[in-house]
Order: C-alpha cells, then structure tokens, then sequence
C-alpha cells in the first residue's frame, strides 16, 4: 500500500546524491528505496552536507545557521504545498556528533509531523571539546525522534540508556538489495590458490590504519600461497601501495570500482573478504561480499558484528590486533573447507535475512502507527 503523501528525505553526513562511493551513500540510497516499497515515497528535502571532522567551534556554528535558514526555507516551501503533497514524516539518515541534524527537527516540529532517525549514535564524551556544538545538535535531534531506527547492537546501548518515553527504538539492520546483488553462478575452482579481497577507500585516518594491520598481517604468512585483490582509491594511494611494497607480487590493484558487474566478479571469485575494520559502523561491503557467497575475516569494530555471524558467515578477529587477525588469516588460508562452508553460510545469510523487502516491512510496521497518531 502507497502512503497517500510522501516522506521527507534528509542525509546530513552525504547526501545519496554524493560523486563519492562510500557505505554511507549507499546506505541512504538503500533506505530510499525500502521506504518507497513500505509504501512511503521519499523526496530528498535537502542536499546541505553538515559533516564536520576537524572540531572548528566556528565552522559548526556557520553549519547550525545555514542549517537553519533552509529549514525555515522548507517550512514555507511546504507550507505553500496542498495539504496531501506535504510530508506526512521526516526522516533522517546518520545522526552524530560530527554530522549533527539541525534541520529535521525544526521542520518537523513547525508542520507537527512525526521526526524518525534511522542509524543514530551518542557519544557523551563529546558534550566538552572542539565538537561540543555538534554533539548538543545531534543529542536534541535523538532526543526530538519519534523512532529511531537501530542498526547495529553497538549503537542500541546508548541510546536505550537516555530513551524518553515517547520514543521508539525499532531493530533495522544493515541490508541490501539483492537486485543489485544477483546470485553468484559458480563456486570458485578449488585448485587455485586461496584469492583474497578488500574494498575500502584508500583515505588518511582509519581506512589506512586498516590497511596498515592488513598489510602487517599478511606479511607474517609469506610461506603460505595467497594473493590479494584490492579495489578503492583516494589520497593515501601511495602510502598504501609502500604498505604492501613486500608483498607486492601478490597483490593487484584495482582502483575505484563503481560498476557492481566488475564488484559482483571480484566478489564471486574471491576466497576470503579480509578487512580491519578499524572503527568501522559495520561495513556495506562485509555484507556485499557475504551476499555472493564470500566468508568474511574483519576485526570486532563498532557494529561490525551486527552484519558479521562469527563462526558462522565469518571470523571476527580481536580489533586492532595484528597478531589475531594473522592468526585467524593464517588458519583459514589452510582449510579450504572452512571457507566454503563460511561462504554457503553467509549468502544464505544475506538473502534471507538481509534483503529489502525485510527491511521495508520493518519500517512500515513502525512508521504506520506514527503517522496515524499525526493524521497523515
């Protein structure tokens, strides 16, 4: 059933719209078509990008007021629309403290519409230091939220802790949708050696501490046959090529791919997904990769556990630890049977539990009753 109006669609970290692939492109992408097939059409209300990672007190200030003139450029917008063409909801995608949602809740509380948040986190220690604007925005945003939409165990702990009792906070995990991601045709031959692969943007920070441990990992199995596939590009291109510069005969380079035929090959003929996961929030690809049958080796990070079954789809290795993730690399390397038995796992897994219309049903079963108490 299509809900007579539509909803208001908003993304403060990127916008779906964003030249940048990344999870949290995806991700938003990905909500937008669940909450069209629940039958609540979205429309992007706004593209202003409210990322802040440096902790400039000023910059943050300019963000909340260039936040605050286009909400109340979208109240007269939708105060000027017919009734029936107004947003019934707001909702938001990726709420934090560097990321804070100025906007949806003023919006939403001028046209007394429910206000929803899917992928919202606290961080207290953030209320004093550079981000303390930031943290004060995104507290009032979860705070505001009707429901909020959780998508890893990592994030449910914090905010069940400080829940106001008009709120809801309703399961959502990490999914995809498996048009995008068609069922791999055939197994990979078992005679080769053991094809390993990461995709993850080569940035500065935790993606190229990541790909320190992987490479630090990998060069304690140099007796073992292995080689490495690695998709993503960026500006830590060249730091990362020296990383793995002693295993260079081994590893291939891809750069950014973006087409998911050339994904869904990499993904279908690897062995083993291999990631550090540093600070991840849970990881797009850990799920793409399972959805094609390939097992998962990431370090314990955040939500990672949440689109991660350890032992069952994958391994999760103790995080930061590069002995750990050595030790269990090393272990699945040499037992071929493992690892396919990890990657049946996991692609039944992903499809059956992780797909869009699961995650459209959610999100009708807790939108409904919300819209309904407002008259939408």
């Amino acid at each position: 059933m299509t809900h007579a109006r539509p909803v208001a669609f908003y993304a403060p970290l990127k916008s779906p719209n964003h030249p940048l692939p990344s999870g949290d492109r995806t991700m938003a992408r990905l909500l937008m078509k669940a909450l069209d097939r629940a039958g609540y059409p979205p429309q992007l209300a706004s593209e202003l990008r409210t990322l802040e990672k440096a902790g400039d007190p000023q910059c943050q200030e300019t963000i909340r007021q260039q936040s605050l003139e286009e909400a109340s450029r979208l109240i007269e917008h939708y105060r000027a629309l017919p009734e029936q063409s107004r947003p019934c909801l707001w909702f938001t995608y990726h709420v934090y403290y560097k990321a804070p949602d100025w906007i949806g809740p003023r919006v939403a509380q001028v046209l007394n519409i429910p206000y929803a948040i899917a992928e919202g986190s606290r961080a207290a220690k953030r209320a004093h230091g550079p981000w303390a604007l930031g943290h004060e925005g995104a507290e009032a945003a979860l705070d505001q939220a009707d429901a909020i939409f959780v998508m890893t165990a990592h994030d449910r702990e914090a905010l069940e802790r400080v829940r106001s009792p008009h709120q809801a906070l309703v399961e959502l995990p990490p999914f995809l949708d498996m048009q995008d991601w068609p069922a791999p045709s055939a197994p990979s031959s078992p005679g080769r050696e053991p094809r390993l692969l990461t995709v993850a943007m080569m940035r500065k920070g935790d993606k190229l501490a990541s790909y320190s441990i992987l490479a630090a990992a990998l060069a304690r199995l140099p007796h073992l046959p292995w080689s490495l596939d690695i998709v993503g590009d960026g500006e830590a291109r060249e730091e990362i090529v020296q990383l793995f510069s002693h295993l260079a005969d081994r590893v291939r380079y891809h750069g950014r791919i973006e087409g998911r035929a050339d994904l869904k090959t990499l993904y279908e003929s690897a062995d083993l997904f291999v990631w550090p996961a540093v600070n991840e929030a849970y990881g797009m690809v850990l799920l793409e990769a399972q959805a094609m049958g390939c097992p998962v080796l990431a370090g314990a990070y955040g939500g990672v556990a949440s689109v991660v079954k350890h032992g069952e789809t994958g391994i999760l290795a103790q995080p930061g630890d590069i002995s750990a993730f050595a030790d269990a690399l090393r272990n699945l390397v040499q037992d071929r049977d493992r690892l396919r038995s990890l990657g049946a796992n996991a692609l039944r897994f992903v499809r059956q539990e992780r797909d869009l219309d699961h995650a459209a049903l959610r999100l009708r079963n807790a939108l409904e009753p919300l819209t309904a108490r407002a008259g939408a």
